[in-house]
């Protein structure tokens, strides 16, 4: 009986902590539940980048402070034990005598792992370590992908036509051709909120001047990754106007002569980008394919048919996922 219970406040934990999606990177989006006598006394998830962590937050919102030695916290990842924008929570927690603290799982940061836990227990904590773990782990796939692989978490993203192209042969504007709907273009602005950072490849910019920008939706506008490897992109195009900040990949920092999604990747870890989304074009995203660089895909199939084309890159992933969205097909993959 301990156990679901234990369960049900690590999944409110996991419900609260979407809240920072797209604005804690690159720290750990984590919420957090106190519990004193059945009931929640207090709850928090992590601030923007800079500001408050979970626990800071659920223990600032309990009016009784006098209740917090009688509590038990929860959270969807170990409490943080060193010093960086923030003191170390673990340490808060000692300080108002929490006498239980369940954790979703362990922080494999470097700085943490293990020294959070081992914190509390110290202090003369109870703690209970790795309820619904798999959950938690998932929620903070962009964190651990970052540190324990040393990249960024990649989605792929594309859209392609009922006969699988990604893009005409030929265009009369310098715009994009849409091949889905405004349901589903209004999404793909969500998703650009939640992530860190975008990238696209030269010919998308020549192609379709785009902006990369969050405008169906509110958010933060991701940092623009852009791939220009010899710079010949013009400076007045809108990838450089200042809605956002740009990073160039270009054969200043990066071997072209080399594979280089790995090489990108290594640029984007260094900028401590945790997490981007590839929009294109097919070459871009066919290299990271090849490469096996990237862990998920959300393809969008729309109703239009081209004849002929550019053809949508090809995947080999885990379908996980389909969605009707108006008259598109949305599919989302997992890299095995």
């Amino acid at each position: 009986m301990a156990v679901k219970i234990h369960e049900n406040y690590i999944k409110r934990c996991i419900e609260i902590a979407k809240n920072g999606l797209g604005t804690t990177a690159p720290n750990p989006m984590v919420g957090c539940v106190i519990v004193y006598n059945s009931k929640i006394i207090g709850e928090g998830y992590t601030s923007a980048y800079g500001g408050n962590h979970a626990e800071v937050n659920a223990i600032n919102s309990v009016k009784d402070k006098s209740l917090l030695k009688k509590s038990t916290l929860y959270a969807t990842l170990e409490p943080c034990s060193h010093f960086g924008k923030t003191p170390p929570c673990s340490d808060l927690i000692i300080k108002h005598q929490i006498a239980n603290v369940v954790i979703g799982t362990i922080d494999t940061h470097s700085k943490v792992a293990g020294k959070g836990v081992e914190n509390l227990k110290n202090a003369g904590c109870n703690v209970t370590v790795g309820v619904l773990e798999d959950e938690c782990k998932a929620h903070h796939k962009r964190f651990f992908t970052f540190h324990n692989k040393q990249r960024p978490y990649i989605i792929l993203k594309w859209a392609e036509t009922k006969d699988g192209f990604i893009a005409p042969k030929q265009k009369n504007e310098q715009q994009p051709v849409w091949i889905t709907n405004e349901l589903s273009r209004q999404l793909v602005h969500k998703w650009r909120a939640e992530e860190q950072a975008i990238l696209v490849g030269t010919q998308t910019v020549i192609a379709d001047n785009p902006s990369l920008t969050v405008r169906d939706w509110t958010g933060k506008n991701p940092i623009r990754i852009v791939i220009d490897r010899n710079l010949k992109l013009p400076k007045d195009y809108n990838v450089y106007n200042s809605e956002a900040e740009t990073i160039v990949i270009s054969k200043d920092n990066i071997d072209f002569n080399k594979p280089i999604a790995q090489q990108i990747c290594n640029v984007l870890f260094q900028n401590n980008i945790n997490s981007v989304i590839i929009e294109g074009g097919a070459k871009t995203l066919q290299t990271f394919i090849d490469e096996n660089i990237w862990d998920e895909a959300r393809v969008f199939i729309g109703s239009p048919e081209f004849k002929e084309g550019i053809n949508a890159p090809k995947l080999n992933g885990k379908l996980i996922q389909e969605l009707l969205i108006a008259e598109d097909l949305l599919k989302i993959y997992m890299n095995d």
